[in-house]
């Protein structure tokens, strides 16, 4: 089997790297073994690299279609509400960014790198999933909530804001410094908007665009409580979005819809005929 190694492991308690290992979910890197000594994560290996190569189209790589960050990004956020819903406590990746995705050979993508993820303690009188935990904060710069950065309060928002980037660097492929305001400004016109968009990625089409954009720019609210659940909100918008993804896709690779001739029922195509 192959496989990739990330030195990270600074940070995790034996607990945490106890979890961690027996998570699985498709859209989570498979975690395959760690060495304490070396400070070694072991995690399966995926052939397309990272999210982030593939945008910015590193040794000359083919740019990603405009339906295929659709279905990324649906991807990403399932993993999250994944994390997020874990038990016996709630997990926060705390350093999201594109070159934590990656990617394997049919380009799905998995979240890794859970090196700076954290644990938080469920109150069981809350009624909602905005839990906190003080801690020093960590991260990649721009992609760090700055509701953390202020405070030290981490939550399940924090994941939210760095997803947010993710979602217009998917829309863009520009790096993520001013990234907001870059596409705020761009918001009022259509040409404008339309200008901004990675013109790599194809026709994109400009409701549906427009639509992921807001989201995006909704998810990176500088205060916690302004950006929406990722559960209720998020996650089902990026599901009608990936239905018009999957249309597109199939009418781009002309793949039909209708199951393989094998899998049909001989008696159905005896009375299809």
């Amino acid at each position: 089997m192959w496989i990739r190694v990330y030195i990270y492991l600074t940070g995790l308690s034996n607990l945490q790297l106890e979890i961690l290992s027996k998570i699985r979910h498709p859209h989570l890197v498979l975690l395959l073994g760690a060495c304490p000594e070396q400070g070694a994560l072991v995690y399966e290996y995926m052939e397309n690299g990272s999210l982030e190569d593939r945008l910015f189209q590193v040794n000359n790589s083919p740019p990603l279609p405009w339906f295929e960050r659709f279905r990324i990004a649906w991807e990403v956020a399932a993993a999250l509400v994944f994390l997020h819903k874990s038990k016996p406590k709630p997990i926060i990746h705390r350093d999201l960014k594109p070159a934590n995705i990656l990617l394997d050979h049919n380009f799905v993508s998995k979240v890794g790198d859970v090196g700076l993820s954290t644990m938080v303690q469920v109150d069981p009188l809350s009624t909602k999933f905005t839990i906190y935990k003080q801690t020093s904060p960590v991260g990649t710069l721009c992609y760090i909530d700055p509701e953390y950065q202020r405070t030290g309060r981490i939550s399940s928002k924090s994941d939210i804001y760095s997803f947010g980037m993710i979602l217009l660097q998917l829309l863009t492929a520009k790096p993520a410094i001013a990234l907001t305001h870059f596409v705020e400004s761009a918001m009022d016109s259509n040409d404008e908007f339309l200008k901004i968009l990675d013109q790599k990625a194809g026709n994109w089409p400009i409701e549906e665009t427009r639509e992921l954009a807001a989201l995006a720019l909704c998810c990176t609210e500088l205060r916690g409580k302004d950006r929406p659940d990722l559960k209720d909100q998020i996650l089902p918008a990026l599901e009608n979005l990936k239905k018009v993804a999957e249309k597109a896709r199939n009418s781009f690779s002309g793949v039909s819809t209708q199951p393989p001739t094998h899998f049909i029922c001989p008696l159905l195509k005896v009375n299809s005929i």
